[in-house]
């Protein structure tokens, strides 16, 4: 959590900053898991998006697939981070648009010594933290 790195302007926050309506699903487990909170005044979810894959957090791996597009129709994103590939850890932001800017939440995993990873229905794949 300490190493949690956001755009300038950043003003840690709590729960209420906004609805978040989705979640990451941390399909291994047991894990540990940590929230946190922030406002951004002035950004938008596709800057504070690309901000966040441009500057990773903990010299870990971005899941992103693309730059967001800069479309202020875009009202919420997620941007994810693996410690190294084909992990079921890691952080997930998600970038949502307030009346005032963006609120960010970062959903932090991390497996414990007995996790254990199911094998996916149906013959497929886990996807990675942040892309589903």
């Amino acid at each position: 959590m300490e190493a949690a790195t956001l755009p300038s302007g950043a003003i840690h926050s709590d729960p209420s900053v906004a609805a978040f309506t989705s979640y990451q699903g941390w399909p291994c487990g047991p894990v540990e898991e940590l929230e946190a909170f922030w406002t951004i005044p002035g950004a938008t979810v596709s800057k504070t998006a690309n901000w966040l894959m441009e500057n990773p957090t903990a010299d870990l791996i971005t899941t992103a697939l693309a730059p967001v597009p800069d479309d202020q129709t875009i009202t919420t994103t997620t941007v994810g981070y693996i410690p190294a590939p084909d992990a079921q850890e890691g952080i997930v932001y998600t970038i949502m648009k307030t009346a005032d800017g963006v609120a960010v939440r970062a959903e932090i995993a991390a497996l414990t010594a007995s996790a254990v990873c199911p094998t996916p229905p149906g013959g497929g794949i886990w996807g990675e933290p942040g892309l589903g």
